[in-house]
């Protein structure tokens, strides 16, 4: 198909609507621009004419419909992703966790998984790792499954060797000291395919489910909660909901961990949190 018809603002609300009725599933306060480029997306995928077409493949058929999710739902992250963040949470915030019984993480939005394995590799440098109770959710199954698997291509991702090193080997303070932490230590790397699969030991620690923060349900109380570069496809209400029941899951002086560009100061929820370590950084008042 070479020619795709413009999608409208009505065809949006027609395919939110639809997906509601059909599946109750909400997107109706997704940030309308990111929603509606997925929709265009989505049609040239099927080599569809318009979204009446797509709402019908979706109604015959739900596996379609859950292929529509995870299309809609945006999947970027990175082991140690923006290290200097890395290193300002080892230096100022997990200190505050090291005589805890028990330490509750909640990766929110987990993707592929990349960020819940870095802050379980960290953890266990920082003889943490025991006892850190950890889960990890996405709305996506197919890219719930990858996180599972934990494996990953090195001829793609060589950035991640790079930001493991920055993180987790060279000391930032004194650039002299070098911790020597081979890669082997957490990594199965296999240079034949190009691929290298973090060790059995670390995937162990994180439990993967399907869950949809749109619904706001609140699973379990939560000492740190991770959810980096989501709530930048919610509209304000939604983010205001979402944020919400965060507070509502973490324990009193728990962690939101939000990424750098997150601002939630002007959402009536901020209110409940203070900023005062690092940017997309919040700690439940």
């Amino acid at each position: 198909m070479t020619d795709i018809a413009k999608v409208t603002n009505d065809d949006v609300l027609k395919v939110i609507r639809e997906f509601k009725l059909y599946y109750e599933f909400d997107f109706s306060n997704y940030a309308e621009q990111s929603f509606t480029r997925r929709i265009e997306h989505l049609l040239v995928s099927y080599n569809l004419d318009n979204v009446d077409s797509l709402i019908n493949k979706v109604k015959s058929d739900k596996n379609v419909f859950q292929k529509c999710v995870n299309d809609i739902t945006v999947n970027t992250t990175e082991l140690f992703r923006d290290p200097d963040i890395w290193l300002s949470f080892r230096r100022n915030v997990l200190p505050f966790f090291k005589n805890n019984e028990t330490i509750n993480i909640w990766h929110a939005g987990c993707s592929s998984g990349e960020e819940v394995y870095s802050m379980l590799i960290l953890l266990n440098e920082m003889d943490m790792l025991q006892k850190v109770k950890m889960f990890a959710t996405d709305i996506n199954t197919e890219i719930l499954e990858k996180a599972k698997r934990g494996v990953y291509n090195s001829r793609l991702h060589q950035s991640y060797f790079l930001s493991f090193d920055r993180v987790i080997r060279i000391n930032p303070l004194n650039f002299e000291e070098f911790k020597d932490v081979p890669y082997e230590k957490y990594f199965e790397i296999d240079n034949n395919t190009g691929t290298f699969c973090v060790k059995q030991f670390i995937k162990d620690k994180a439990t993967f489910k399907y869950h949809n923060i749109v619904d706001a349900n609140i699973f379990y109380k939560f000492d740190i909660i991770f959810c980096r570069n989501v709530i930048i496809y919610f509209n304000t209400e939604l983010q205001n909901k979402t944020i919400s029941m965060f507070c509502d899951s973490l324990f009193n002086k728990g962690i939101l961990f939000l990424g750098v560009h997150e601002n939630i100061s002007y959402l009536p929820i901020g209110s409940r949190f203070e900023n005062k370590i690092m940017k997309g950084l919040y700690f439940k008042k």
